[in-house]
């Protein structure tokens, strides 16, 4: 079984929580347990049945699109930051497709695979996107009260609840609506929260942020607790 939406990576920040780590390469070239973290996020495509896959870059980019040229990963290359939201609009010619997966490439996984739990969940006759959430104790160096919450798998609401992953399939018309070239992808959120359409899937597995040195040590530890290494 394959994906049947496209894969987005954002791959294209500073890492600049990472200090000295990402001096001279990009934070998804960090690596975690032996491996980058862009590779713990390509597994997870892979492991899922594949799909396209597209990878953002900014800073640093040309050692991304280096250490990818023998695969068949499209880059999109950003020559300003756009932020979430828009990178995957610049992204939606490689993507071609009204509805995608995307994936932060700054966390690791211990647990069922995400991106197969969001395409069993994923109704896109009563969603415009599926964000998949955790509770807090499940979200390793992650710091925060949480993002989503809602009230009997309806549609989700701001609020301190379960922390966002990273990982959703969304909509991608709402994009074109949105006169900035950089923003955040919470402004389609926002939009799709006023028209009750953002939905949240809770996660029982362990997922680890990061996006600073201390997430990588947390990460290991995780990883060889849930005998994922």
């Amino acid at each position: 079984m394959t994906l049947r939406h496209p894969v987005m990576l954002f791959a294209a920040g500073f890492g600049t929580r990472m200090g000295e780590l990402t001096k001279s390469r990009p934070k998804p070239l960090v690596p975690v347990a032996d491996k980058p973290l862009l590779d713990h996020a390509l597994d997870l495509v892979a492991q899922a049945g594949g799909a396209r896959t597209v990878v953002n870059t900014h800073y640093l980019g040309q050692k991304i699109t280096d250490y990818l040229a023998d695969r068949d990963i499209a880059i999109s290359h950003e020559p300003d930051i756009l932020e979430t939201g828009g990178g995957l609009l610049n992204a939606l010619p490689l993507l071609d497709s009204d509805a995608v997966m995307t994936l932060n490439t700054d966390a690791v996984w211990a647990g069922p695979n995400p991106l197969t739990m969001l395409q069993a969940a994923w109704d896109p006759a009563r969603m415009d996107a599926l964000l998949l959430c955790l509770p807090k104790e499940n979200a390793l160096g992650h710091k925060g009260a949480g993002d989503f919450v809602s009230d009997n798998d309806g549609p989700a609401r701001r609020g301190p609840g379960l922390v966002y992953s990273g990982v959703q399939i969304i909509k991608t018309a709402g994009l074109h609506d949105i006169q900035e070239k950089a923003f955040s992808l919470n402004v389609l959120w926002s939009r799709m929260i006023d028209q009750q359409r953002l939905f949240i899937l809770p996660y029982d597995g362990h997922w680890c942020d990061v996006g600073h040195p201390a997430g990588i040590t947390l990460a290991e530890e995780m990883l060889n607790a849930h005998g994922s290494v």
